[in-house]
């Protein structure tokens, strides 16, 4: 039977006590000879629900077993405990984030954590109930986008990038509402990402994350009023573990299986271009 585990904001110290009890045989685990994670042991991975979390499932459920990994998959609903247990040795690995709010994390956060693969993409989305094309998005209407760092600047860039806004000449990933040059009337509500979904009835308008897009059953190639272009973009889903842990074999071993023809098919027959592989290795 497949055991999954969903840890919310709510229940996070207890979870993370737990966790820390537990001899999950991480590399930072105290108890694991010499500091090395045993080849072993359980390669324990946290995830947000979907896709990350059904992708890995698809691994553990059809591919792992013959690999001879032992995969544990941990369900995270935020975007702030993966990066915290994983630094803190509780998980040994994670798969939720792209790279720029990765950097953003371990500047703000003091946190040690490096990519070690990209896995796939998720087109951010502009998604409304009240209209039905970017067009009818006028002055005076309020447009939701999530409150972090990297994902507000990459809606922001989604809406300058089809007219709904100007942006600061140059600015990067990390544009915040400051940058607008000219809002043409809109509003802006800045919310936590997990939770713009929910939003969507009390707003004109929302730039939605394709996770959590997907989790709250809309069908981004169809619901959108507009998603992201999936060439050349920095965004791909990355596989996240503690610095001087690249190497870990289990780690290695689940790449490979990230990466086969299994799970590309998985993808494209699962999500219906609302995710799509982006397959590499980032680690240096």
């Amino acid at each position: 039977m497949r055991k999954n585990i969903k840890i919310t904001a709510g229940v996070a110290a207890t979870a993370a006590l737990a966790l820390g009890l537990t001899a999950c045989g991480t590399a930072s685990d105290p108890s694991s000879k010499d500091g090395a994670a045993s080849a072993d042991k359980p390669l324990v991975i946290g995830a947000t629900p979907t896709p990350q979390a059904d992708i890995l499932n698809f691994v553990k459920d059809n591919l792992a077993e013959k690999a001879g990994l032992k995969l544990e998959v941990k369900e995270f609903t935020d975007y702030v405990l993966p990066n915290t247990a994983t630094d803190a040795g509780q998980i040994d690995a994670n798969y939720f984030q792209h790279q720029p709010y990765l950097d953003d994390f371990n500047k703000k956060k003091g946190t040690d954590l490096t990519s070690v693969a990209t896995v796939h993409l998720e087109p951010l989305g502009i998604y409304s109930k009240k209209v039905h094309a970017l067009k009818d998005i006028k002055a005076g209407q309020t447009v939701a986008v999530p409150n972090d760092t990297t994902n507000e600047g990459r809606a922001l860039h989604l809406l300058a990038d089809n007219g709904l806004i100007t942006l600061k000449k140059g600015v990067g990933t990390d544009a915040s509402l400051a940058d607008i040059t000219d809002k043409k009337g809109l509003e802006f509500k800045e919310l936590d990402a997990a939770t713009v979904p929910r939003a969507l009835n009390d707003v004109d308008a929302a730039v939605i994350n394709g996770n959590f897009a997907i989790g709250a059953k809309l069908q981004p190639a169809k619901d959108a009023l507009v998603l992201e272009k999936a060439e050349g973009n920095p965004y791909a889903n990355i596989v996240v573990v503690k610095k001087g842990n690249e190497k870990d074999a289990r780690v290695t071993k689940l790449v490979e299986l990230l990466h086969s023809p299994e799970v590309k098919k998985f993808i494209e027959d699962h999500y219906d271009g609302a995710v799509v592989p982006a397959f590499g290795t980032t680690a240096k």
